[in-house]
Formats: C-alpha cells, structure tokens, sequence
C-alpha cells in the first residue's frame, strides 16, 4: 500500500523515515520544541495520524505516554514494531467521533497530515473535546499568504509516481477562527521551510502552532 509523505510524495511504509530524513523533514523537532513548555513527565499526549511515530517519540522520551491513531494499518504496525506508544488506533480522521473518551488526554499533535485536507473541522472538533483542560494541541500546515490559493495539486515530478496529490494550505486567519471556535488561546507559532525533495530545489512553508485548551467552565 502506497502512502504519502510529509511533502506529498509516495513510497512504501518501510521507506517512510528514511525518505523523511532524506527530505530534511524536521516537522517533529519544531513541533516539540513549541509545546515543551507546556508538558510534563507522566502526561498523555494524542498523536493523530501517527504513522510511524515519528512525531511523537520525543514526546515519549520526555516521560509522556503515547497514544496514536491512524487509518493506515500498515503505518501503525511499523510504529507498534517501534515499541514507545502506550495504545494504537486504527481510525480514520475525518471520522467522528474519534476513539477516545471526552477530556482523557493531555495533549494533542498532529503534523504532516493537514495539508491534505482543505477542512480541518472534525480534527479541532474532536481534539477539543477529547484534550483535558489547559491541554495543548500542537499541529502543522502549509501556510498560505495573501494571494495563495487554497488548494494546488502536486504532480508525478514531486509524487515520485505516476499519481497526482491535492495539497492544501491554511492560512493564519483560518486557523485563528478554528481555534477561537473549538476552545483554544493561541500560544505559539513558528513558520518554518519543508523540503519537497531530498536536494532542497522545491519547498512549501510550513508553520506549526500551539493552541491551549480553554477551561469548560
């Protein structure tokens, strides 16, 4: 089974971590170095569209137990083979309602995924209703600045394939009204370039965000 990378490529599941150090992909260094203020030993943290794991390791080896969801069999048997996640989900995102209990997790990431959805309502509806309060949700997009389309497609020269991928990028407003709407007080951010390929010619700008969790009151 093929499946995309942070970039929009398209290999096997045993290429996947070397085909992202390959492309220079620091998405998990820039997403746990965001959120380390705001977590502790013996904490949770959900990784939603957790692959491999590669997001989400740092975060276990800072003391927090792990759990994962994603709709790759595949991806989570190499993550599980890893062995650092407390529990594996196998679950589509764009599902509702995810598998966990309202309120049970301290935190949230979720990186190398959203650019491959143009509507990111159920991911910050269900986050917020699965994350304690004053948990952090940390996640990655692709930025889009004034005058960018929202939506492009990535072609065989990048997809190393003979496939097309639909990319999508989410702008700073956007992403402000999603997190004002789901419960959230912006942090943090820090827009930062992601490799397309491992000889660097091509890049998108990613920009990755902390959101905390408003109190239920």
């Amino acid at each position: 089974m093929a499946n995309e990378d942070p970039t929009g490529g398209s290999f096997s599941v045993k290429d996947y971590d070397r085909k992202a150090e390959a492309c220079n992909w620091r998405g998990p260094e820039v997403a746990f170095g965001l959120a380390y203020a705001f977590v502790h030993t013996g904490q949770s943290v959900l990784d939603i569209g957790i692959g491999t794991g590669l997001g989400s390791v740092l975060f276990r080896k800072a003391g927090l137990h792990v759990y994962g969801m994603d709709a790759s069999p595949e991806m989570l048997d190499v993550c599980r083979a890893k062995g650092f996640a407390a529990d594996l989900r196998c679950h589509d995102l764009t599902v509702e309602p995810y598998p966990y209990e309202t309120a049970s997790i301290d935190h949230a990431v979720c990186m190398g995924v959203l650019h491959f959805f143009g509507d990111l309502r159920c991911v910050f509806r269900q986050v917020s209703r699965v994350l304690r309060d004053d948990g952090v949700f940390v996640f990655i997009v692709e930025d889009r600045g004034p005058g960018e389309a929202a939506q492009y497609v990535l072609g065989p020269e990048y997809t190393e394939s003979d496939s097309f991928v639909t990319m999508y990028r989410h702008g700073m407003e956007e992403i402000g009204r999603l997190l004002d709407e789901h419960g959230f007080a912006p942090a943090r951010s820090l827009e930062f370039p992601v490799p397309m390929n491992p000889e660097g010619t091509a890049v998108f700008r990613a920009k990755a965000y902390v959101g905390v969790r408003a109190g239920r009151g």
